[in-house]
């Protein structure tokens, strides 16, 4: 394509060049001069020089101008590629953030969470703590209940002997236990009811 166009401009160049040089050689004799022109070697030199230009457009010109096209085209390509991939990188750039701050945001998520599993588990573990303290204090009072009222039972009981012992002293005969312990029982219920009644 190119050489086509080159190859009329050469040739307008080279019929323009000789006239001046025809023009300046005819009018001395004998020849030999620097500026004369031999029409026959002219001529001849016009002939190979189109022939040499004729060949070099049809064999080396067009070769060169597609190697020279093709690097062309295969530089626009790798250009394209590369603001291709330019635009690629780009977006998984954005990508790479988008995920990042997604990340971010499900870590703050995750330590909230965790904060109020924490909480909850702190409160859980506090209740936990006061209603085991809680039966612990009514397992005491409920033990302690039951041992005065032991207690009290065995010191009764001591005391109804000892009013018995004391009593058979007194009346120097041993008496019937049973009845006098049931009758000694009743009394100390009447006195126990009584100070109730009155506290």
């Amino acid at each position: 394509m190119r050489a086509t166009r080159s190859l009329p401009a050469a040739l307008s160049l080279l019929l323009a060049v000789p006239g001046p040089l025809w023009a300046q050689g005819g009018g001395e004799e004998g020849g030999g001069g620097l500026f004369d022109i031999n029409a026959g070697l002219g001529v001849w030199t016009l002939l190979v020089f189109f022939g040499l230009l004729l060949i070099l457009s049809k064999y080396a010109w067009g070769p060169i101008l597609n190697a020279v096209e093709e690097r062309e085209k295969g530089i626009k390509a790798a250009l394209d590629e590369a603001a291709e991939r330019n635009a690629e990188a780009a977006g998984l750039l954005e990508q790479h953030r988008e995920q990042l701050q997604d990340a971010r945001r499900q870590a703050n998520e995750l330590i909230a969470e965790g904060r109020a599993a924490g909480d909850t588990v702190r409160k859980e573990v506090e209740e936990k703590a006061r209603a085991e303290a809680q039966a612990i204090v009514e397992r005491a009072r409920v033990e302690i209940e039951r041992e005065r009222d032991a207690a009290l039972e065995v010191l009764r009981k001591e005391a109804v002997d000892l009013a018995l012992a004391a009593a058979s002293r007194l009346m120097q005969e041993n008496l019937d236990q049973a009845k006098d312990r049931e009758l000694v029982e009743r009394y100390l219920d009447e006195l126990r009811d009584s100070g109730g009644a009155q506290a």
